[in-house]
């Protein structure tokens, strides 16, 4: 493609050093212009140089002195909840038109989750990635939402501890509860919860995630088909993410007492899922970080889409 949005990096961990490599062999909508840092000797910064990609060990404060700031129109970060605060407020002083995706659990902008809503959000100046565990799921529950009503969603996220690294587990709390907040509004459900397990097998486990959710009733057939719909747009962008089994149904016709719903009677629907990463950078069983790099990158490239469509009006 002829023009390209120019975008930077701040974070040079795993998902950051990932995230650069997919727009590296991307659609060249996007093109990598820096990668930033903290610490001059991490893999990712290394990597970013050799690559010809400007390597900045001087966290977003030395990415605004540097002279391609100017030309920068996304920013990536994929630092941590706390750090992303401070980054999105450096930022938007310092060009108050730049576009941030957010790949923390900081949730400063809108969530977005690409087959959901990011129609809905293309416009905003921060969209938040939720987590791992909410760009698995969520598009599940919000199939479910469009046969019937979700009283009451549960997700467990089940990753290799492997994959894990210190930003994930640092943030375990803002994790639980961004997932359980972006279930409601952006999955649809009345109520929610959200687990995250750390599974120290090895050799290391895929990403699995299991959705519960309870609805008043609701056709099966119609359920299981939209379902099978919303998991075919998200391989779109992360081809690894699957169903394990079909969906199952149970009838719950003795009155449960659940957590935010009171006493229940109806139907639970349970989705089975695994993610199997890319291994473009990361290896196969990092599916928790592929779908956040993979989900991040669709949501830039159809923002930057957007963007040179208006410039061409």
């Amino acid at each position: 493609m002829a023009r390209s949005v120019n975008a930077a990096i701040i974070g040079s961990g795993n998902i950051g050093t990932d995230l650069m490599i997919k727009i590296l062999r991307g659609s060249g909508i996007l093109k990598i212009t820096a990668m930033v840092g903290i610490d001059p000797a991490s893999d990712g910064l290394a990597r970013a140089a050799r690559l010809s990609v400007t390597s900045i060990p001087t966290g977003v404060d030395g990415l605004i002195e540097h002279e391609v700031f100017a030309d920068i129109d996304i920013v990536f970060d994929a630092t941590s909840a706390g750090a992303h605060k401070y980054n999105a407020e450096r930022l938007t002083a310092a060009k108050p038109g730049i576009r941030l995706i957010d790949l923390t659990p900081a949730a400063i902008g809108p969530y977005c989750v690409p087959v959901v809503n990011l129609s809905e959000n293309i416009e905003a100046q921060n969209v938040n990635m939720v987590t791992c565990g909410g760009q698995a799921t969520i598009p599940v529950v919000a199939a479910i939402s469009r046969i019937a009503p979700v009283r009451y969603a549960e997700i467990v996220a089940s990753i290799s501890s492997k994959s894990a690294g210190p930003g994930t587990r640092a943030n375990i709390d803002e994790f639980t509860e961004t997932t359980a907040a972006a279930l409601r509004s952006v999955g649809g459900a009345e109520s929610s919860k959200a687990i995250i397990i750390l599974n120290p097998a090895d050799p290391p486990v895929m990403m699995r995630d299991t959705v519960f959710a309870l609805t008043d009733g609701g056709d099966r057939e119609a359920i299981e088909t939209s379902v099978a719909e919303i998991v075919a747009q998200v391989q779109e962008y992360v081809p690894g993410y699957r169903l394990k089994q079909r969906v199952q149904f149970d009838d719950i016709t003795t009155p449960e007492n659940v957590p935010g719903v009171g006493v229940f009677t109806g139907l639970k629907t349970t989705v089975f899922l695994e993610v199997e990463g890319a291994a473009h950078y990361l290896p196969p069983y990092a599916g928790n970080l592929d779908i956040m790099t993979s989900a991040a990158l669709r949501t830039a490239e159809t923002i930057a889409t957007r963007s040179l469509e208006l410039q061409e009006v």
